[in-house]
């Protein structure tokens, strides 16, 4: 069995080379560890996706899965086909921007999971906003909530996601025309931030940018339990928010952004959930469920085990786009056709995953950090004659001294 191992991280116009290559030897041990495990781990663990809510679907996520399917088993399951969801059958489950209500009972079925210790990667759209809406004439759009029906829940976990949008100066770019003109010019659309991963945790250590479309807020909640809460993804500084009922439309690029109203600073958008969860279901679970799990002769927990769950206020952070639907083709994760430049949306998703799976595997060599000397380029540019004079003379200089002093003493033997 063969597993390949990328060295270099990609060139990207945000960072330095020098740091890239610092970057790329800092990861040098986690991605040589990580490779030989997956050689050696004899049962590949089982990722679900969830579906029957209107999820993204098979193609939308298929650059990720093909690269999960390297490493691990990933299929999708409907949740009221199942009658338990089980730790030991399914390492993580994934929900992937649904768009339609959870009955209770789906919601009864994944709460019993976390309590169980199960794992899940929630990428959450708190409203129904998209670009596609604003294909019309006018190009207006007006945003309403998903009826989700699972606020309730990851209240209870310790995330809020506001019913707002963030907008972000640090953001990618999408195509529009002039009235009457064919001709397609980029233009900053704040709706997409490309947020920047923050602090020393594996999950986000030297990653670059990640783009996001259309993503809320989150707050973290106080909770019962001990849930510890770290923060993964954050817009910039130069960030604003819009609550809902938004009118969502063009204008805002027709004038040149005024700094002054991006003041509400870094905004959080995902954020890492671990410790142990108090059940959405506690002291309100019905008749009707206690004897379903009777059958099952499965005990309703109202405290987990120790586990963890990953909240992301957007459910397009895992979405390649769709380049041939009836081919199968698909642009990479976190490849902008646009702009012609690659994000770290799949890194993101990949180290998320895996740390999920396995906290205290070989993805905590992520967090190892190496500094090179680097070298000082314009001190380098600025000394460069003189150092080259030092490194051609001084050897000649002692050349010439040795074969002088070896003359002499030559001469001064045989002169005996």
């Amino acid at each position: 069995r063969r597993i390949p191992v990328k060295l270099l991280e990609n060139e990207s116009p945000s960072l330095n080379p020098e740091v890239v290559i610092n970057n790329s030897v800092t990861l040098l041990e986690y991605k040589l560890a990580n490779a030989i495990k997956k050689i050696l781990t004899p049962q590949r663990p089982v990722i679900l996706f969830t579906r029957g809510h209107g999820e993204l679907n098979e193609l939308q996520t298929g650059d990720l899965e093909a690269s999960l399917q390297q490493f691990y088993d990933t299929d999708r399951i409907t949740l009221d086909s199942l009658v338990q969801l089980s730790p030991q059958k399914c390492a993580l489950l994934i929900v992937a921007k649904p768009r339609s209500s959870f009955s209770e009972q789906d919601k009864f079925k994944i709460d019993q999971y976390v309590m169980q210790g199960g794992r899940i990667l929630w990428m959450i759209d708190r409203l129904n906003a998209d670009l596609d809406s604003l294909r019309g004439s006018p190009p207006r759009f007006l945003p309403t909530d998903y009826p989700l029906n699972i606020e309730d829940m990851l209240f209870k976990y310790g995330a809020r996601i506001q019913p707002d949008l963030v907008l972000d100066l640090e953001s990618s770019s999408i195509p529009l025309g002039s009235r009457g003109s064919q001709q397609l010019e980029l233009y900053k659309w704040y709706y997409f931030p490309t947020v920047m991963p923050v602090g020393n945790h594996p999950i986000v250590k030297n990653l670059d940018r990640v783009e996001l479309h259309f993503c809320s807020s989150i707050d973290t909640i106080r909770t019962k339990t001990a849930v510890n809460k770290t923060i993964l993804l954050t817009s910039s500084k130069y960030s604003r928010l819009q609550f809902s009922p938004i009118d969502l439309n063009f204008d805002l690029l027709r004038y040149d952004p005024d700094p002054a109203k991006f003041n509400k600073g870094n905004q959080t958008v995902g954020v890492l959930l671990e410790g142990v969860f108090a059940s959405n279901y506690e002291n309100r679970v019905s008749q009707e469920m206690l004897a379903g799990l009777k059958q099952l002769n499965v005990n309703y927990r109202n405290e987990s085990e120790p586990t963890r769950m990953i909240v992301i206020s957007d459910g397009d952070v895992a979405a390649n786009f769709v380049r041939d639907p009836n081919a199968k083709e698909w642009y990479p994760l976190g490849y902008n056709r646009f702009e012609g430049s690659t994000y770290a949306n799949k890194d993101l998703m990949l180290n998320a995953i895996e740390y999920l799976i396995d906290p205290n595997g070989v993805i905590e060599a992520r967090a190892k950090e190496v500094k090179l000397r680097l070298l000082d380029t314009v001190k380098a540019r600025k000394e460069q004659t003189q150092w080259r004079l030092i490194n051609i003379a001084v050897p000649l200089l002692f050349l010439g001294l040795f074969g002088w002093f070896f003359n002499w003493r030559r001469k001064r033997r045989y002169a005996r």
